[in-house]
């Protein structure tokens, strides 16, 4: 006979493997962060909350209704969603050279540095001008 799965812990478990906060399933169900914790400590949670708990979480009802520690952890440590590569975005390829961007804002701020440079020797040219009219 298969053991009764705990709802709460199950949430728990996989909003804790899912990487989401407490606070982020309070938002969705419009309640508090506290009441998701007392939700997490039944062992039944009604199926409507059930339902949109899952949709939060974006895995099935029955990953909850079902959960098994050992399956999560085979499934999690086999998973392999080709998004990431040593940390790299498969499949993103730049249309552009990093360094050559690098290159051109610090041509602008060079740019611009010297903009504001011959800005205030204008002004101080100005004043000086104005002060030995003054005398």
């Amino acid at each position: 006979m298969p053991e009764k799965v705990h709802h709460g812990r199950a949430v728990k478990r996989i909003r804790e493997i899912m990487h989401i906060k407490q606070e982020k399933i309070a938002e969705v169900l419009g309640i508090s962060q506290q009441s998701v914790s007392v939700l997490e400590g039944k062992e039944v949670i009604d199926p409507e909350t059930l339902e949109v708990i899952s949709k939060t979480l974006k895995v099935p009802v029955d990953a909850i209704k079902n959960y098994n520690e050992e399956a999560a952890n085979n499934y999690i440590s086999t998973f392999n969603d080709n998004s990431t590569n040593n940390g790299a975005i498969v499949g993103y390829h730049c249309t552009f050279n990093p360094l050559d961007k690098l290159l051109e804002m610090v041509e602008k701020n060079e740019r611009l540095y010297e903009d504001l440079l011959k800005s205030e020797r204008e002004k101080n040219a100005l004043l000086e001008r104005m002060l030995a009219d003054k005398k």
